[in-house]
């Protein structure tokens, strides 16, 4: 058998991996990431392209929580369960419900505010290092609520996310209709989020991470975990083609594949695998001017490089099964009601994304101490959070103190 030696391994090449073994190579330490897929191929590929500094939302909330099981009932609706997965699923359904109470809900908005709220211009200062400014949008991002019931709920919801910061002008049908012209009139109206960036081919940006990580000197292996096995001074990692590596640190950011790992070690994390979906309509992008969500649906249309990507919805259930033609059904429905004539996508994905009851990242060190350290569970804002994650999965790992303190978002909170 293979022995080899390493100094940090970073088991994940997703952008919040890479980002933070590019960063920790660059502090000196001699890097290896580990991933059985190509770099950034995963969700850090397939998402909405938005850097959201005004996604400080959990999942749950006190009104999702009012409409849950019409929700997991409703196979056509925003939210749902995978067939046949609702029994497994229950345990995490029971604590993500508890996390949608009112309490529970305000503290994870405010704990989700603080890793967000410098994330424009930490993307800005990212992307001019590794040469990629060129993919950064800095047209804002946009809410559209079709009902007036619905702009006087987000409304609601907009005062909440102010008062932690965010930076939102609430918008009249005439006002939406100015900023994005091609869109259908609307009863209700929108919110437009001036400081949100976003990006116009998130494989591409995630490819150039990689590039870097490569050039600064990380080596990136194609293949899988099997085992983890912390020893007193070192890791030991089995890898699928039967090589040990003995590590002094590993860093777990294998998004929704993490807990697998975790659990190896004894830190039980509460982690399940939302599936992502979009589909994409080649020489479209130009049908909106900055990514959109449609409020009462959940999905994003955003313009990318020779195309428009449509993005959203979650379903439950595993990273196993096929792609749900409900889901994809769903979204193509979706956009038909705001694009009649875009009738046929060019191409579909489906990825996996991990997903925590309280939708906070664990971000900390492992039961057994900094040898092991994770990075996972960004839900829906990996992108997003990449570069402040990095920052502080440098810290953790360099034993020096953190740009805000960890423990919000310690593994030990479950």
């Amino acid at each position: 058998m293979q022995v080899l030696e390493e100094d940090v391994v970073v088991v994940g090449a997703g952008v919040v991996g890479l980002a933070s073994a590019l960063a920790l190579q660059r502090l000196g330490r001699s890097v290896v990431v580990i991933d059985p897929n190509p770099p950034g191929s995963g969700a850090s590929y397939g998402n909405a392209g938005t850097i959201a500094d005004f996604a400080i939302a959990p999942v749950g909330s006190p009104a999702l929580l009012k409409r849950l099981p019409s929700l997991l009932l409703d196979r056509q609706g925003p939210f749902s369960i995978r067939k046949g997965a609702l029994a497994a699923l229950l345990p995490w359904l029971a604590q993500f419900a508890w996390q949608s109470l009112a309490r529970q809900s305000q503290d994870n908005m405010r704990a989700i505010a603080a890793l967000t709220g410098d994330a424009g211009a930490r993307w800005q200062r990212f992307a001019a290092d590794i040469q990629a400014s060129h993919l950064i949008q800095n047209k804002g991002c946009l809410y559209v609520f079709k009902s007036d019931a619905s702009y006087q709920a987000g409304r609601r919801d907009m005062t909440r996310r102010q008062g932690f910061g965010v930076n939102v002008e609430l918008l009249n049908p005439g006002e939406l209709a100015q900023l994005e012209p091609h869109l259908p009139q609307v009863e209700g109206g929108g919110a437009f989020f001036p400081d949100a960036l976003s990006v116009s081919d998130p494989g591409d940006l995630v490819g150039l991470i990689a590039s870097s990580a490569q050039a600064a000197g990380v080596e990136i292996i194609p293949e899988s975990v099997s085992r983890m096995s912390p020893q007193k001074r070192q890791v030991v990692l089995e890898l699928g083609n039967g090589v040990r590596i003995k590590a002094r640190q590993v860093v777990i950011a294998a998004g929704a594949h993490s807990k697998f790992l975790a659990d190896q070690v004894g830190d039980l994390v509460p982690l399940e695998t939302e599936r992502g979906y979009h589909l994409e309509f080649d020489g479209e992008s130009g049908r909106v001017l900055r990514p959109v969500c449609v409020a009462e649906s959940g999905f994003y249309m955003s313009p990318m490089a020779g195309r428009l990507r449509v993005a959203g919805t979650v379903e439950l259930g595993g990273v196993k099964a096929p792609p749900s033609p409900d889901r994809l059904a769903f979204l193509s429905r979706r956009v038909g009601d705001i694009f009649p004539e875009l009738t046929t996508a060019s191409r579909s994905w489906l990825g996996f994304r991990p997903s925590l009851p309280d939708s906070r990242p664990v971000i900390s060190e492992s039961r057994v101490g900094r040898k092991i350290v994770y990075a996972f569970g960004h839900g829906h804002i990996g992108l997003t959070l990449a570069p402040m994650t990095a920052a502080l999965v440098t810290a953790l790992v360099q034993n020096t103190t953190p740009e805000i303190p960890v423990g919000d978002y310690h593994v030990s909170r479950f």
